[in-house]
């Protein structure tokens, strides 16, 4: 009996599996999320009639999701370090608090009050930093009795009332919008001419990304595939820009969204201290070992969150025109719930900002898409709970078949 002949290809097959295996176990993490934005968005799309994405309700989701985002960017950098904050609403609140005693009943500059609330946020970062750096006590706990003594302290400052109005120029801050300065009548030209810029831009960045590679004799992609995510990139960039366009343009929110976003995403791909900051959350004894100093570290970490919530406080006092006693609630469950649906180890060590940011993202589209369908409160805290259940189940499940 004549034994078949195992050709190139065949022989090649097994080869190509273990790439295609292998490629899956590497990029699973990083782009299921954002996959999962695209159908959670196109079903809503769908269930709407087309509400979803209509400029008006695209505009309307950057706005009521930006303090969310500012927290979950934080927050991202304090899960990766191995802990949790869950202060970080009652200190949004009480900044607002703050901010609107010093804006509205003491007439301070809109300048002067913005830099003393961050610098409040600082303080109370580092107080409870200390307590969790230095001497060892669990975040968990620190961040509970935190929770609880601002939510006081808002309540004392405003004494049960709502404060308000804000100067015009600090409600800019949070739903204002850039102006246009071509004069557009249908189209706001300036955003078009951003978006054309950032396109531009992201086409250079990977060229000189393919040269470096090339230079150093890396693996380099296909140039077709390339290709392919190069103008796809573009295409949603001016198709973002485009619809945004059709409305009042880019929101002033957005501008500072992006560059936390690219700021806080080159701090913890490019340099020492992000590398630190994994290391760390990987395995805190060994960091030690290796003379990076975790204790400042850790401390430096919740000083950038208490920043970071007093950010997120201002933007909300600033869209709601108010501060309130009731500012902030939940907040911390929606930062938290972000970064372990954007990817986020329960175990520490593993996340991105731009994981952050999108699962701050699938929770706004799903609270906006159920609040368009109808859906009440009760049912929107219950899919929000199953939601962020299945995403560490998920991390949880990839993590025991790696190893």
């Amino acid at each position: 009996m004549q034994t078949p002949v195992q050709t190139d290809k065949d022989r090649a097959q097994p080869g190509y599996r273990q790439l295609f295996r292998e490629m899956y176990k590497q990029n699973i993490r990083k782009y299921s999320m954002m996959i999962a934005l695209v159908f959670i968005m196109l079903l809503f799309q769908v269930l709407t009639d087309g509400i979803l994405l209509r400029p008006l309700n695209i505009t309307n989701l950057i706005l009521q999701n930006s303090y969310i985002l500012i927290l979950a960017i934080g927050m991202m950098l304090v899960i990766i370090m191995g802990h949790i904050d869950l202060s970080v609403g009652s200190v949004a609140a009480f900044v607002g608090a703050v901010s609107a005693m010093m804006m509205v009943e003491h007439d301070m500059p809109l300048f002067a009050a913005v830099i003393l609330s961050l610098l409040l946020g600082a303080l109370i970062g580092a107080w409870q930093g200390f307590w969790i750096a230095y001497v060892k006590i669990p975040a968990f706990i620190v961040t509970l009795a935190g929770m609880l003594l601002f939510r006081g302290l808002t309540m004392i400052v405003l004494e049960g009332k709502s404060i308000a109005p804000f100067p015009v120029s600090f409600q800019r801050m949070a739903s204002g919008f850039i102006p246009d300065w071509f004069n557009g009548d249908m189209l706001h030209f300036t955003t078009i001419a951003i978006g054309i810029g950032l396109s531009i831009l992201y086409l250079l960045f990977c060229l000189q990304q393919r040269a470096m590679q090339k230079k150093y004799q890396f693996d380099l992609q296909g140039k077709g595939l390339l290709t392919v995510k190069v103008c796809f990139v573009m295409a949603i960039i001016n198709l973002f820009t485009y619809i945004l366009a059709t409305y009042e343009g880019i929101p002033v929110i957005l501008i500072t969204l992006f560059i936390l976003i690219a700021g806080y995403t080159f701090v913890m791909k490019k340099t020492v201290i992000g590398r630190r900051i994994y290391a760390i959350g990987g395995n805190e004894k060994a960091a030690a070992l290796s003379g990076i100093k975790t204790k400042r570290l850790t401390f430096m970490v919740f000083v950038n969150m208490g920043v970071l919530a007093a950010l997120s406080g201002l933007v909300f006092a600033a869209r709601l025109n108010a501060a309130t006693p009731k500012a902030g609630n939940l907040f911390e469950l929606d930062a938290i719930a972000a970064c372990f649906i954007g990817g986020a180890s329960a175990y520490g060590g593993i996340g991105t900002i731009g994981g952050a940011i999108i699962g701050g993202l699938v929770m706004g589209v799903m609270n906006n898409g159920m609040s368009l369908l109808g859906l009440g409160i009760d049912w929107q805290q219950a899919i929000k709970g199953l939601v962020l259940l299945m995403a560490v189940a998920f991390d949880i499940y990839n993590k025991n078949k790696a190893s």
